[in-house]
């Protein structure tokens, strides 16, 4: 049971004895927050909330904001709101843009509002404006505001950080129209080694001043506690954030209906957002499985406001449309679930009955949905009515059948075998989906038709299995080989920049690694690249085995009788031509060898695949003057067509690629993310009469047989 479960029960349980919580004045969430640091994305966005859970993006996720009109550098970060006490709502910004900048800035942005639509804004330069003490500052970040009740002012705090210094937690009163600093900031929190991202919180009379401390070996969120609010801070042990991964941006705030406390915070390496619960601002549990976002903030604030404000901004804002964030319909392809202004998109599983559909959409509370029961896809869209409060949209519903693409989940590299022994098809691909491609294990799917598949589990997983590495578990092969009446399976994969090789007795395992590394060198003569990227091939003219690797290089060699060690005086360095990035790829038909790779980047929109034949393993290389295999479809929404493996169905004497693309439709929109969140595909593959390769046009249909 989950913790919004329990929560609702308690809620519901206190309700009916006549002790619960009274109607609060408040009755959803603003979080505001940006997106990230290339061009475009440093600006202030919106979402909502009805519960501090879910959170939908007003805006279809874009700015409410031009940073242009309210900066210097072109680029704002860290929006930090604040209700005050008179009525207007305070807004701080870091005034920066990284694409130009990298992290040096100088300024800080100071805007209020009377209804979080329309703000006025002043810039704050604080070399320019405090010239004597501060005239070499050159960082200036993620300024906050809060409340003094004592002085009867609004306290500005930020980090500054000045030529061989550290950073250090500052702070400065507002003037009394909000448009500057009252006088020269002085430090706030007093603690050795870099300190930044503060954020206070008054509980009980006391202040909770959580930041990111910075010290190369000590690095999380950490918190400091005062009697006052502007000195006197004392450091607490240890970090409160509840991750191994890097952190910072934490914002804290009191959840409407029980009092509680959201501390979440921004999981910058991982691409995420964590958000934890606490009841004394002291001790954190994580929540994240009740936290829905359809959108990746970075370091953002929330404040609770009224139905009033909610109906305001969903008015100048609102796209009912993506108030649904997904389905429960197990035949979805729920990674592929579209949503724009006037349609949602649901593909489902070839085969699926949509003649009684119910689509099953997950929507954020407060929204109400209609028709709730099954509707007759077969004829096209059905007309759906998404309302909150007293805003309602009509939107069209569909639910085409697509094969593509043929894994549930992030998955990359796919290869693929056929087992002899078997009569299935087997593919093993990069585990996707984690940030900077930093899975660290391997999984197989099993399929009779290739259309259908299987997934038989983990095969090898590095942190368990693997002595000699542990990180960066990409690109495997697999190979069927007979020996006899016997068969064996080898899985070459790459780990930590290195090509290991593990083994088994079936195609989906239990898989031994071999212990230690296959490919741990740069071919003689080579400078730069990586060694990854493995592909085994058995030539049938010969019976020998070969291995090729290497990104920003070919090699091959060839394999001895046990699979696991070479025959080093074969290597052989045959990178085509200035278009070979990685992923080889090698298959024999009709008496020629076929070479593919991809070229340009994964993360890249136009990754593609290329070709040359040859007569040989190991070459020389023939290049088609027209040699591209696969590459984008914009016109379909697919992008990034790369890293492919092939296979020959003799059932109906078809050649077929396997491919990965970006996750569609978010991909395109998700910059270099979109490298490590792929899926796999599989399209019909053919040739001329002189064996030249017709160029596969990537299709969201997919096979079928």
């Amino acid at each position: 049971m989950n913790y919004k479960t329990i929560l609702s029960g308690i809620l519901l349980v206190s309700l009916l004895i006549g002790c619960g919580p009274k109607d609060p004045e408040y009755t959803g969430y603003l979080f505001a927050y940006f997106t990230g640091n290339g061009p475009g994305q440093e600006q202030v966005h919106y979402a909502l909330s009805k519960d501090g859970f879910s959170y939908y993006a007003l805006n279809n996720n874009e700015p409410i904001i031009d940073s242009k009109s309210i900066s210097r550098s072109g680029g704002v970060r860290d929006p930090h709101i604040l209700r005050g006490k008179d009525g207007w709502f305070y807004m701080v910004l870091t005034d920066l843009y990284v694409p130009e900048m990298g992290w040096q800035n100088t300024a800080m942005v100071m805007l209020k509002s009377k209804d979080l639509v329309s703000w006025e804004h002043t810039v704050i330069d604080i070399p320019e404006t405090y010239t004597e003490t501060f005239g070499d500052v050159f960082r200036v970040w993620a300024p906050q505001t809060i409340y003094d009740d004592a002085a009867g002012k609004y306290m500005l705090y930020w980090s500054m950080l000045q030529p061989g210094g550290r950073d250090i937690i500052y702070y400065a009163y507002a003037n009394e129209d909000f448009s500057g600093l009252e006088a020269e900031p002085k430090q706030l929190l007093y603690k050795e080694g870099a300190c930044i991202d503060g954020d206070i919180v008054k509980k009980d009379g006391k202040f909770y001043l959580f930041f990111k401390n910075e010290d190369n070996d000590a690095k999380g969120i950490m918190l400091a506690i005062s009697d006052k609010i502007n000195e006197g801070y004392e450091v607490q042990e240890g970090f409160v954030d509840q991750t191994e991964s890097a952190v910072e941006g934490s914002g804290t705030f009191q959840l409407n209906t029980t009092g509680q406390y959201i501390l979440m915070y921004d999981m910058y390496t991982s691409g995420k957002y964590q958000f934890c619960v606490s009841d004394d601002l002291k001790t954190f549990k994580v929540i994240d499985e009740d936290i829905n976002m359809n959108f990746h903030p970075r370091h953002g604030s929330v404040i609770p406001i009224t139905q009033e404000e909610m109906d305001r901004l969903m008015s100048k804002w609102g796209k009912l449309g993506g108030l649904t964030y997904g389905t429960n319909n197990p035949a979805a392809k729920s990674n592929n679930f579209e949503i724009t202004d006037q349609e949602i998109i649901i593909p489902v599983k070839p085969g699926t009955d949509v003649s009684q559909f119910d689509p099953q959409l997950d929507v954020y509370p407060g929204v109400a949905v209609s028709p709730t029961e099954s509707q007759d896809f077969n004829n096209g869209a059905v007309t759906y009515t998404f309302s909150m409060g007293d805003v309602s949209q009509e939107v069209q519903v569909s639910v085409p059948a697509l094969g593509n693409p043929v894994l549930d989940g992030f998955y990359a590299d796919p290869e693929i075998i056929y087992s002899e022994r078997e009569q299935k098809y087997y593919l093993y691909p990069t585990s996707d989906g984690f940030h900077g491609w930093s899975g660290k294990y391997f999984e197989v799917f099993e399929s009779p038709d290739l259309m259908n598949w299987t997934n038989k589990g983990k095969i090898i997983d590095l942190t368990t299995d693997v002595e000699w590495a542990d990180r960066n578990a990409w690109a495997p092969c697999a190979i069927e080989v007979k020996t006899g009446d016997a068969y064996q399976y080898f899985h070459y994969f790459t780990a930590a920049q290195k090509i290991g090789v593990a083994i088994a007795n079936n195609p989906d395992g239990p898989f031994v690694d071999s212990g230690k590394a296959l490919i741990d060198f740069r071919p003689e003569g080579v400078k730069g690249g990586q060694e990854i990227d493995p592909d085994v091939f058995h030539d049938p003219v010969s019976g020998k085995n070969y291995l090729y690797w290497g990104n920003g290089y070919m090699a091959a060699v060839e394999l001895n009788d046990d699979m696991v060690s070479i025959k080093k005086e074969t290597l052989t360095v045959m990178t085509p031509d200035q278009t070979f990035r990685e992923g080889t790829e090698v298959f024999y038909r009709e008496g020629e060898y076929y070479f593919m790779w991809s070229e340009d980047d994964t993360r890249s929109p136009n990754y593609r695949v290329r070709y040359a034949t040859a007569d040989s393993p190991l070459g020389p290389l023939n290049i088609p003057e027209d040699n591209l295999v696969i590459e984008k479809d914009p016109s379909q929404g697919i992008y990034g067509t790369g890293h492919n493996s092939t296979v020959y169905s003799k059932e109906n004497d078809q050649w077929y690629i396997v491919y990965h693309r970006f996750n569609k439709p978010n991909g395109i929109k998700m910059g270099d993310a979109a490298g490590f969140n792929r899926e796999v595909c599989i399209d019909e593959m053919n040739f001329n009469e002189d064996g030249s390769i017709i160029q596969v046009k990537p299709t969201l249909s997919g096979i079928s047989l």
